[in-house]
C-alpha cells in the first residue's frame, strides 16, 4: 500500500459517511447539519500544502459541504455526481495524470464506480461490504472519525513528507 500512496497527486473524496460520519441532521428551519472531523481537516490542508490536490464529487448537494469546502481551501467541489466515474475520469484527464497517481475514497454504492479511475482506492472501516471489498485498501477509522486523516498520513509518510508536514509544530518556532 506504501507504493500506492507513495505514486498519489491526487485525492477525491466523497463526503456523507467519508468526510462526516454520514448523519445528515435537518432542524425544524429546514437547514442541514453535518459533523466534521477537525483532524481531518487538517490533514486535507497538510496534503494540499505538500502539493497533493484534493477533490471533492458528492452525489447529495449541500451548502454546508461549500462552507466546509471553501474553510479548507479545496477549491473543486461537485455536488449532485449521479456518475461519479464519468467526472473522475474527466478530472483525470483535465490534470493529465495517471490513475495510478489518482487516490478515490468511499463508503457507500455509488463510490464503486470510481475506484475504476483511480490506482488506490480507498474505503472507510464502516463502509458497505461491497466498497470494502472493492477497495484496495480500508481504514482503521470509521468515516467523519479521522479516517480522512489516517488517509492523509498514509499519503505523505509514503512520499517521506510527513516530517516536513509537522514540522512548523514541533520546531519550537513561534
Amino acid at each position: 500500500m506504501e507504493d500506492k500512496a507513495a505514486e498519489i497527486k491526487l485525492l477525491i473524496l466523497d463526503v456523507d459517511g467519508v468526510m462526516t460520519d454520514g448523519r445528515i441532521i435537518v432542524n425544524d428551519l429546514g437547514q442541514e447539519i453535518k459533523y466534521f472531523n477537525v483532524k481531518d481537516g487538517l490533514g486535507l490542508r497538510l496534503l494540499m500544502k505538500a502539493g497533493i490536490d484534493v477533490v471533492i464529487i458528492s452525489g447529495r448537494k449541500s451548502k454546508t459541504v461549500e462552507y466546509r469546502a471553501k474553510g479548507l481551501g479545496i477549491k473543486e467541489v461537485y455536488q449532485g455526481i449521479e456518475d461519479k466515474e464519468s467526472l473522475c475520469n474527466k478530472l483525470v484527464k483535465k490534470t493529465g495524470l495517471n490513475r495510478n497517481q489518482v487516490c478515490c475514497m468511499g463508503d457507500d454504492l455509488p463510490d464503486i464506480p470510481m475506484f475504476n479511475q483511480s490506482g488506490f482506492s480507498i474505503a472507510v472501516a464502516d463502509a458497505v461490504t461491497e466498497v470494502r471489498d472493492a477497495a484496495d485498501f480500508i481504514t482503521e477509522n470509521r468515516g467523519g472519525k479521522g479516517a480522512v486523516r489516517e488517509v492523509c498520513e498514509l499519503i505523505l509518510k509514503a512520499r517521506g513528507a510527513w516530517p516536513d508536514a509537522v514540522s512548523s509544530f514541533t520546531s519550537g518556532e513561534k
